[in-house]
């Protein structure tokens, strides 16, 4: 029976930390086993497109289902979803730890994204439900963003912690004890909630999302192996080209369509898109990289890998408040510029990467595209939601999330196969030699992100902004 009003709402903050704790192991899954792909690939003998799909396993569907997720919350109960995403998590993940063989643990990454796509959307939703005051709902929606940035940030550290004194194994595990806490407090402190309006169901649209990402992901990962020109990676990048395609013409027929298409009219709205996309793109070809030649070049432990990654870590988990403060005095424009400086001077400082390239540097290119990572994330969740009418705030910033996920997915996955080219071997001197293809690709990824956000916060963008809101505004729509 659901708890009374009062009750719920005195409740509010420990509903908080508990959404928040869902969003840790979500957050953290995405970073914490970067640090630990050394020792799988020893452990299972991977190979590098190995090593990417673990990655990728997870990612790809993250990317696809997280519309999905939110929109079958709203449906059918958002605790029910909640909780059904956190025991689906956990299995994922112990059947993640027991692992035999490269095949089973690529299967069980995949089954722990299915769980992680029905948490981090409709914990959202949960919070955005349970705090009725819009100054506690934005001090909530802040402890929120703080969160991801601490869960991302902490992940290499935690797992070089764990791949050092107890196995490779436990960064997987972490997950079950805290994903089992949060359940048990979510069956007796958060209450049942849907949608007043439930969008309904695109099952055409879901397919054509997931058979486009799959295909264009694979073909990528593969296409070095397989042969670019092979008949296998040209049909499936066709099959991606298509499937692409027809989501788009399919989706602008559609009442009610997984994927608003007129929210791409907003200037803003479409470059936080991609600049999300640069971003995370970017960051998830950064740690793949880096993890790699720290380990397997340089010969450090997993714990020293992860302690580099300190200096990237603070500014991720400091700099959101900051950015924060930035758009509200100024703007989106300056932190999305800052952001972009930043995140083209870190990769720019690698591109002669070496066997022997100094500490100092290495640290001061970790710090430098933490302080972009940092600054990013605000700007582009609010520039996403510029001028949407609020009815609508909701379904832009879910957009936005799964354009982080698919620049993950994308990142990774290009990130492999230009390091792959120059380079069979993910060790020695040839790795380091290989990566700087991949350095150079993040300062492409980033000199988009200053076109974009440059391009994106001027007076004409904000316009298309209102003119996109004033026509999914209902009063506005022709009878």
């Amino acid at each position: 029976m659901p708890m009374h009003e009062t009750e719920a709402h005195r409740h509010r903050w420990l509903v908080l930390g508990i959404c928040c704790m869902s969003l840790l192991i979500v957050g953290l899954d995405s970073t914490i086993v970067n640090v630990a792909l050394p020792a799988i690939h020893r452990a299972l003998h991977a190979s590098l497109d190995g090593l990417q799909w673990i990655i990728d396993a997870y990612t790809l569907p993250l990317a696809s289902l997280l519309m999905l997720g939110g929109s079958t919350a709203d449906r059918i109960g958002r605790k029910r979803v909640f909780q059904t995403g956190l025991i689906t998590f956990v299995l994922g993940s112990a059947l993640c730890a027991v692992a035999p063989s490269l095949g089973v643990l690529i299967a069980a990454r995949a089954f722990q994204a299915l769980g992680g796509a029905m948490l981090n959307p409709v914990a959202l939703s949960i919070v955005r439900n349970v705090f009725e005051d819009p100054r506690e709902r934005t001090q909530a929606v802040g402890i929120w963003g703080t969160m991801l940035g601490f869960s991302i940030g902490l992940g290499p550290v935690l797992g070089g912690v764990f791949v050092t004194t107890i196995g490779w194994r436990y960064v997987f595990l972490i997950n079950v004890p805290i994903g089992l806490t949060a359940c048990l407090l979510t069956a007796r402190y958060v209450k049942e909630s849907w949608a007043e309006h439930p969008r309904r169901i695109d099952p055409i649209g879901q397919l054509l999302v997931i058979l486009g990402l799959a295909s264009l992901t694979y073909a990528i990962i593969e296409g070095q192996r397989d042969g670019w020109s092979s008949v296998t990676i040209v049909g499936l990048f066709a099959v991606a080209v298509v499937s692409l395609a027809s989501l788009v013409a399919y989706e602008l027929r559609r009442h009610e369509p997984l994927l608003e298409m007129r929210f791409f009219r907003s200037a803003p709205f479409s470059g936080a898109g991609l600049i999300a996309f640069c971003a995370f793109g970017s960051f998830a070809g950064f740690l793949l990289l880096n993890t790699l030649y720290l380990q397997n070049v340089r010969g450090y432990s997993a714990l020293h890998a992860g302690l580099f990654t300190l200096p990237l870590a603070l500014f991720v988990v400091l700099l959101p408040p900051v950015s924060g403060r930035l758009v509200s005095g100024r703007g989106n424009r300056l932190p999305l510029l800052l952001a972009g400086v930043a995140m083209l001077v870190g990769p720019l400082l690698l591109t002669g990467l070496s066997s022997d390239t100094s500490v100092p540097l290495l640290l001061v290119s970790y710090a430098i595209f933490g302080i972009g990572l940092g600054l990013v994330n605000v700007p582009i969740t609010n520039t996403a939601i510029s001028g949407m009418p609020p009815s609508q705030a909701g379904v832009a910033a879910a957009v936005t999330s799964t354009c982080r996920q698919v620049g993950t997915t994308i990142g990774i996955a290009i990130s492999g196969a230009v390091v792959g080219a120059g380079s069979s071997a993910i060790s020695g001197a040839s790795f380091a030699q290989a990566t700087h293809a991949g350095w150079w690709l993040m300062v492409g990824f980033a000199l988009a992100i200053l076109v974009i956000g440059a391009v994106t916060t001027t007076p004409w963008a904000y316009g298309t902004a209102r003119a996109t809101a004033a026509r999914l505004t209902p009063e506005s729509a022709p009878g």
